[in-house]
């Protein structure tokens, strides 16, 4: 009984599960014919939104090849209209041209007939002057041989006589003109040259100012003095050795001396001090720091100058390394003078003598302008400095009238240009005028004592003073030892000496004093 229990048990649980797997089989089938049904309307619409998406974009398609189509057929029709148009303009144009040719044919043909007419007619004429001649020729042979029978001359003979007689008076002429032109030459070219060289002056306006050996910074206290000097002086030495100068700190108030030869250099202290002063941040690294960037604007201040003068001058052409040299005269000077403002002025100088003597003005104001380009020269050099500066007009392909000017202004060598002189002049002029140059005071002095005692060293000179700073010396000569003629000897023979043995600018005027005396008392 229970066997058949287990049995009937496990026989329900198998009939149980069979329908619970039937059961999900069928639930599984619904579901699976609901997703597919559900995924084919997707996939229906899906290719329904596609065909209308394609359809809208093949319509779109169409519309722009139909407007590019529209377009395309503008612009060519557009293009073969200008195309038609430039074809007809020169159908016309040749068609004009071709009636033009005719036209000259034609022309040429009546001037051909023309030429040939006129060739005949100079042919006849030239056929009767031919005979004409060959007339003339036999008769001036028949006369010829008459006036040989006559004069019992050839006439090879006679033309030898006349010529030498037509010699003899022209050299008889030419002398006597060649005379009255060499003396009325020497007579009037002094004057003229004095002349030139008055109206010259006259007309160009210098300064008299001065160049000097130091600077002056101002500060607004003495405290900054302390911090100019440094800790045991580090920052006052890092100032001179990075810019080459003396710096004073002495008991003046309110000051700071700076000194040096070189005004560049000066400079470059003074606006290094102005910038340390204001930052306030004063030590050596800064020091160094702000003496770089004050020496590069120098160097572009320096082109500056250089391009702002070539300008106001008018002279255009000039070598970039010209302009930049000519900027550095600015900061140099001779015997006190500035350089710069000495070369301007020789070169208006010139141009004005030039304008006078009716040369090339503005190659001699070129001329002028650089006569002394080889005093700033930045390298070391032998070579005079005239001489130097030919060879860097020479090298920036200078004209060479100006470089034999430049080497030529102190007779280092032979001047081959007439600029040379004028430039040698207008130097003279401009560095031996009044208040244009200053020398040591130990210099001039010594300079005016030699002066007098080579004066004093000739016989029959009792006294002797140089004036007008060096420029006159007057000699006192006795007068019963030395005649009037033997006065005007002594005065050229002193003249010659000190060209010989003294250096000096501009000229040096020589006046000999003969003064006689008689004395007696009426009593």
């Amino acid at each position: 009984m229970s066997n058949s229990l287990y049995f009937i048990v496990i026989l329900s649980d198998i009939i149980a599960i069979g329908v619970g797997i039937f059961a999900g089989k069928y639930i599984f089938q619904r579901s699976f014919d609901a997703k597919e049904k559900e995924a084919q309307d997707r996939a229906a619409e899906i290719l329904r939104n596609a065909e209308v998406a394609a359809e809208n974009i093949k319509k779109d398609r169409i519309l722009e090849a139909k407007e590019k189509y529209l377009r395309l057929k503008s612009e060519f029709e557009e293009d073969a209209n200008k195309k038609r148009s430039i074809l007809q303009s020169n159908e016309q144009k040749l068609k004009q041209r071709e009636q033009s040719l005719n036209q000259s044919m034609e022309q040429t043909k009546r001037k051909e007939s023309e030429l040939d007419n006129l060739k005949n007619n100079l042919n006849q004429q030239l056929e009767t002057a031919t005979k004409r001649r060959e007339e003339a020729e036999k008769s001036l042979q028949q006369q010829v041989a008459q006036l040989e029978k006559i004069a019992n001359l050839t006439a090879e003979q006679a033309r030898e006589q006349l010529v030498d007689a037509l010699k003899a008076e022209a050299e008889t002429r030419a002398g006597s003109y060649i005379k009255s032109a060499m003396e009325e030459a020497r007579l009037t070219a002094t004057k003229e040259a004095k002349k030139i060289v008055i109206e010259t002056i006259q007309r160009t306006a210098a300064e008299h100012a001065i160049e000097n050996c130091v600077s002056v910074f101002n500060i607004e206290n003495d405290d900054i003095k302390g911090k100019i000097i440094g800790r045991e002086g580090r920052n006052i030495r890092a100032l001179e050795a990075a810019t080459g100068v003396e710096i004073i700190v002495d008991d003046t108030p309110e000051a700071i001396v700076i000194s040096g030869f070189d005004p560049v250099r000066r400079e470059i202290a003074r606006l290094s001090l102005h910038r340390l002063v204001q930052d306030g941040r004063i030590h050596p690294a800064r020091i160094e720091e702000v003496v770089a960037k004050t020496r590069k604007n120098i160097e572009d201040e320096i082109v500056e100058i250089g391009e702002r003068t070539v300008i106001d001058m008018g002279i255009h052409g000039l070598h970039p390394e010209l302009v930049k040299m000519i900027g550095r005269m600015r900061f140099r000077s001779s015997y006190g003078q500035n350089l710069l403002q000495h070369s301007r002025e020789v070169a208006k100088l010139c141009a004005t003598m030039a304008a006078e003597l009716g040369l090339n003005t503005k190659l001699a104001k070129r001329a002028g302008l650089l006569h002394d380009i080889g005093k700033v020269w930045p390298e070391e050099s032998d070579l005079p400095h005239a001489i130097l500066g030919m060879e860097l007009a020479k090298k920036y392909k200078e004209n060479p009238e100006v470089c034999n000017a430049i080497g030529a202004h102190h007779d280092e060598i032979e001047m081959t240009s007439i600029l040379s002189p004028i430039i040698q002049v207008c130097d003279a002029i401009s560095g031996s005028r009044p208040g244009a140059r200053r020398e040591m005071m130990e210099s001039y002095i010594q300079r005016l004592r030699d002066l007098e005692n080579l004066a004093l060293s000739f016989d029959g000179v009792e006294k002797c003073y140089a004036i007008q700073a060096g420029r006159e010396l007057r000699v006192i000569i006795d007068a019963d030892n030395v005649s009037d003629e033997k006065a005007g000897l002594l005065s050229f023979d002193i003249s010659q000496k000190i060209e010989k043995e003294m250096q000096y600018p501009g000229q040096i005027k020589i006046t000999v004093i003969r003064e006689m005396r008689s004395v007696a008392y009426a009593r």
